[in-house]
Order: structure tokens, then C-alpha cells, then sequence
């Protein structure tokens, strides 16, 4: 097929394999623009252009597709289908209905639950035991159109955000490459009205760890904002990320470090297990302990 792709970070790359050895003609690849990055601040490309260049497809990353001229580019790409995954951009109506077979997104979650922006952090944050990826016909509401395909998969009591995207990524390059290959014979199918939640933006106000929580909640916060933007506390008047952890036994006052790396909850206690300091790699907590010297209580 004539496909359009568009998205954006590494989450999308896998995807864009998986199309490009599939056989299918990537007449164009959208992406979001290149931003400053680094310490010299120079503009570095998003992974989706970077490889598309590797592969030798035609790039193209405005920063709005509503005005008349982008639409009309886009249109005369005679596409039979538009693939999205993570691209960044609100398609207008006019993108939407440009391609023979409109537009599929590939998200990741089991819809209705988890529309919007960040459904791999809030389903681990929320203690969900099940997520998935959806391929869905995309509509002008947010993550509303009916979906053709779907899977699920069981979230690991020790799963990261980083984890879960790489098992979800590959599951959602396998599902688009199985939907083109029977679309025509796919029945889409209406989301309910039941069960709609929202994963909102990750707020970096939600990183820093209140010691005053339940362990259990502690626990997913971690590993759900692992290993960006990463959840956070101070020790020693230095800002530590926390990148895994477990809940573990124990109880005392919030925030006391009751052995290595154990810290009491305002319920419980959870265990850190990786750690990173500004400015250093991340560290397992046995090499972590070896060049810093944990205080009595974390704020």
C-alpha cells in the first residue's frame, strides 16, 4: 500500500521497520521538527526523521496541519492510507479524510482506557494488571474511533515505563502490519461509552515522591515515570532520581531510610533498587551505596 507514515519518537520507529520490511511504499514520512537538544542546545532531529533519512524516504515535519497549503500537500500524496503512532500534531478533518482508507492510529493501551497523551506511564502508575495496544480508525475526537484490532498483554509486577514501551512498540508493529493485510475484511468496532478514562501529559510536578503515600503507590510512581522524567526525591540536598524499586518489608516514619536503600512509607516501605545522581549514570543500589552516604531521612 501507498502509506503515509506519521509519528514521531522511538516508540514510532519500531513501527516504521516493520512497515518499511512489510513491503509497503512509505511515500512520505511527517514527524515533529527538529528542537535544541544537548548541551550545545543545536537542533537534533526526533528519531522517526533520523532513521526515515537512513532509509532514504522523503521527510516532512510542519508545525501545524491546519492551514490550507499543508493540506493540500498532504492530499496530493495520493496515499491509500495514513499510519499514526505518537506523531504530536491534532490531524484537522481535511488530513483525516485525505487518504483512500483514512487514517489508523496505533495506541497503546486497551481502549476506551487510557485516551490521550501518555497510556504506557498511567496504566503502571495506576496499578492496572492489563494493557495492550489498539489499532483504531481515527475520528476527530480524542482517541474515540472504532477499532479494528486489539491485544493485550499482563503488566510485570517489576515493569518500568521503559519496559512496557519496548513489549507495547513491537506488539503495535506486529497488529498494523496484520490490520493492512485483512483490512478489507476487519469490522471496526464502537467503543463503549463504559470505562473512558484520560491519560493526561506527565506533569514533572508529579515526579517529585511524597513519602507520606502508601508504598504500593510510591512504587508504581517510580517505575511508572521511569526512567523519564524520571520520580525524584533529595538526599542529602541532592536531587536523586529513583529508576526501580519493590515494595518491601518495614515501617517507621515517612521518608526514614530503614536499611540501605528501604525507606518507610506513609503505608509499608519500598526498596530502591536503581538510582541515578545529578550529573552521574544510573546505579543498582549496591554500587549506588558505595559513593554515598545515605542520611537518616529522605525528604
Amino acid at each position: 500500500m501507498r502509506i503515509v507514515f506519521m509519528g514521531t519518537p522511538d516508540f514510532s520507529v519500531t513501527v516504521l521497520n516493520a512497515l518499511v520490511d512489510a513491503g509497503h511504499e512509505i511515500v512520505c514520512v511527517y514527524c515533529q521538527p527538529p528542537r535544541p537538544a544537548g548541551r550545545g542546545k543545536k537542533d537534533r532531529p526526533t528519531p522517526v526523521h533520523a532513521r526515515a533519512e537512513a532509509l532514504g524516504l522523503p521527510v516532512r515535519h510542519p508545525r501545524t496541519l491546519r492551514d490550507a497549503e499543508a493540506q493540500a500537500e498532504f492530499a496530493a500524496l495520493n496515499a491509500d492510507i495514513a499510519v499514526v503512532v505518537a506523531y504530536g500534531l491534532i490531524l484537522p478533518q481535511p488530513v483525516l479524510d485525505a487518504p483512500t482508507h483514512g487514517c489508523l492510529n496505533i495506541h497503546a493501551s486497551l481502549l476506551p482506557r487510557w485516551r490521550g497523551a501518555a497510556p504506557i506511564q498511567r496504566a503502571i502508575m495506576a496499578g492496572d494488571a492489563q494493557t495492550g495496544v489498539c489499532i483504531m480508525q481515527m475520528e476527530a475526537g480524542l482517541d474515540t474511533g472504532p477499532v479494528l484490532l486489539r491485544e493485550a498483554l499482563d503488566i510485570a509486577p517489576d515493569e518500568t515505563a521503559a519496559t512496557l514501551h519496548d513489549r507495547l512498540a513491537g506488539m503495535g508493529a506486529r497488529l498494523i502490519t496484520a490490520t493492512l493485510d485483512k483490512l478489507d475484511t476487519l469490522t471496526p468496532e464502537v467503543q463503549p461509552d463504559a470505562g473512558v478514562t484520560y491519560a493526561d501529559k506527565i506533569d514533572k510536578a508529579e515526579a517529585r515522591i511524597d513519602w507520606t503515600r502508601p508504598a504500593v503507590e510510591i512504587d508504581r510512581q517510580i517505575r511508572g515515570l521511569s526512567p523519564f522524567p524520571g520520580a525524584w526525591c533529595e538526599m542529602g540536598g541532592e536531587r536523586v532520581k529513583l529508576l526501580l524499586s519493590r515494595v518491601a518489608e518495614g515501617s517507621g516514619a515517612p521518608g526514614q531510610v530503614l536499611g540501605d536503600m528501604t525507606i518507610a512509607c506513609g503505608e509499608g516501605a519500598v526498596e530502591i533498587l536503581s538510582a541515578q545522581r545529578p550529573g552521574k549514570r544510573a546505579m543498582e543500589s549496591a554500587e549506588f551505596l558505595r559513593g554515598f552516604q545515605m542520611p537518616e531521612v529522605l525528604a
